[in-house]
């Protein structure tokens, strides 16, 4: 986990996480963490939507490492975001665009989009888009070894499809779920389409599988706050704080 948090400061980090060596779910300022050699070795880059806290290091990750590549990096993202993302971000006027950098026939980046339940599989590693509730359209992913699976929902609201997916996966080891404000800002969290620990709750009724709880994409300056709502169990699920370096093997 290079990122779990839903803003800076300190050592606070946006989100993003390393699979392996060479893929990248979401490309917030945790990707700043990286060095050089391991910037250089991301092949893939998977896009839960086009918000800055999850775009915000990919151009320049481009930047940093693209002459240093062999091949294009592939960023995977549904038709929407990919085209929110060539519009306003890679336009030549926010930044470059690399996907005709050095020259179209040989760029650093290349797009591929992905809808939703859509399986990409890279070396054995299945990697699904699975339905998000968010302000702007947007997935989260189902990521599958084999031997077991991780779900990270994304920027999300309420959200009956998601369960329709966690409920019938038999080897989910870990579901990453986000909770970016507290009780008190839940008309906030209604505008902005985020969960707040008494959504949280709702929805976790709704899970029914065993898997391992982990909460991002909290407020920094309301982490202790939200926290203390959730507190360590809603009903049979242990609930945990995801941290930045944290490891998870599946």
């Amino acid at each position: 986990m290079l990122g779990c948090s839903g803003g800076i400061g300190g050592k606070l980090r946006t989100t993003s996480f390393l699979l392996d060596n060479d893929i990248l779910i979401d490309a917030g300022t945790g990707v700043g963490e990286l060095d050089l050699l391991e910037l250089s070795k991301i092949d893939h880059v998977f896009i839960t939507h086009a918000h800055m806290d999850h775009i915000c290091c990919l151009p320049l990750l481009l930047d940093s490492v693209g002459w240093m590549r062999s091949g294009p990096l592939t960023v995977y993202a549904t038709q929407v975001t990919l085209d929110i993302l060539k519009q306003h971000i890679f336009n030549w006027v926010i930044w470059p665009d690399f996907s005709k950098i050095p020259d179209a026939d040989h760029p650093m980046m290349r797009y591929q989009a992905i809808e939703v339940g859509e399986d990409i599989v890279l070396q054995s590693r299945k990697i699904t888009a699975i339905p998000a509730r968010h302000t702007v359209p947007a997935v989260g992913f189902w990521l599958d070894s084999g031997r077991g699976s991780l779900i990270y929902s994304g920027d999300t609201y309420v959200n009956d499809s998601l369960w329709e997916v966690a409920n019938r996966i038999d080897n989910l080891r870990y579901l990453i779920i986000e909770t970016a404000f507290s009780n008190g800002e839940k008309e906030l969290a209604f505008l902005s389409k985020h969960l707040c620990p008494s959504l949280l709750a709702d929805e976790l009724a709704k899970f029914q599988g065993g898997a391992e709880v982990y909460i991002t994409h909290l407020k920094p300056d309301e982490v202790e706050l939200i926290m203390g709502e959730i507190g360590h169990r809603f009903g049979q699920h242990e609930i945990n704080m995801l941290i930045n370096n944290q490891e998870f093997e599946f």
